[in-house]
C-alpha cells in the first residue's frame, strides 16, 4: 500500500487498500511512505488503529514543562489481532509529520519494521495566529512524541534496516529499497 500523504480521505481509501490486503490472503505487507510529507494527524491516528489494540499509545502531543500532554491512544480496530502479519514500511527523507507518527508509533508498539533511510524529522505542531486581515504567525505550541518518548523533530526515525539509493539507482530507475523490502519480507 502506498500513501502520497495524510488528507481527510486517507482512512477510507487506506481502509479500502487493507480490505483488499485481507481478500489476499497474504500475511505480508509492505507500507511505502517514502516521500510522504504528513498531513493530518488525525488520519495517521486512525490508520495506526487499524494494527492496534484499544488504548496503545500512538502519539503524544508535548507541550513543555508544566502543561498536560495529549496523549492519542489506538480506536482500537486492530483489524490483524489474530493474524500472524509481518509488516515493512519503507521511509526516506521526504518520509514526515503524520508519516512519522504512523511509522514510529506501528514500530515502536511491535508491529512493523523500518527500511529506507533516516526520515525528515518533522514532529512540530503549530499553529496560526491571525496578525492582520492579510497576515498571520505560525507558531509551534509542541512537538510530537512516539510512544517511546522519541522527539520525531530532534531524531526522526532511523530505520531497521538501512538501504540507500545510489546514483545509479536512480538515473536507471530501480527500486533498491523495495526490492530488498521484498528480500526481508521472504526471511519474515
Amino acid at each position: 500500500i502506498r500513501l502520497f500523504s495524510f488528507t481527510a480521505q486517507s482512512p477510507d481509501l487506506f481502509r479500502n487498500g487493507i480490505r483488499e490486503f485481507l481478500q489476499s490472503g497474504s500475511r505480508k505487507l509492505i507500507v511505502d511512505l517514502r516521500g510522504n510529507p504528513g498531513g493530518y494527524l488525525d488520519a495517521a491516528w486512525d490508520m495506526a488503529s487499524f494494527f492496534l489494540p484499544a488504548g496503545k499509545v500512538i502519539v503524544t502531543e508535548d507541550f513543555g514543562p508544566g502543561a498536560e500532554p495529549k496523549i492519542y491512544r489506538s480506536k482500537g480496530y486492530n483489524v490483524f489481532a489474530k493474524s500472524n502479519l509481518k509488516m515493512l514500511i519503507l521511509v526516506d527523507g521526504g518520509s514526515a509529520s503524520a508519516s512519522e507518527i504512523l511509522a514510529g508509533a506501528l514500530r515502536e508498539q511491535g508491529v512493523a519494521q523500518l527500511l529506507g533511510v533516516k526520515t525528515f524529522g518533522k514532529g512540530s505542531v503549530q499553529e496560526l495566529i491571525p496578525i492582520t486581515s492579510e497576515t498571520a504567525l505560525k507558531v509551534t505550541v509542541a512537538r510530537w512524541l512516539t510512544p517511546n518518548g522519541v522527539n520525531l523533530s530532534k531524531d526522526g526515525l532511523v530505520p531497521d534496516h538501512i538501504v540507500e539509493f545510489g546514483t545509479d539507482d536512480v538515473k536507471n530507475k530501480r527500486d533498491v529499497q523495495l526490492q530488498e523490502a521484498v528480500k526481508v519480507m521472504r526471511k519474515m
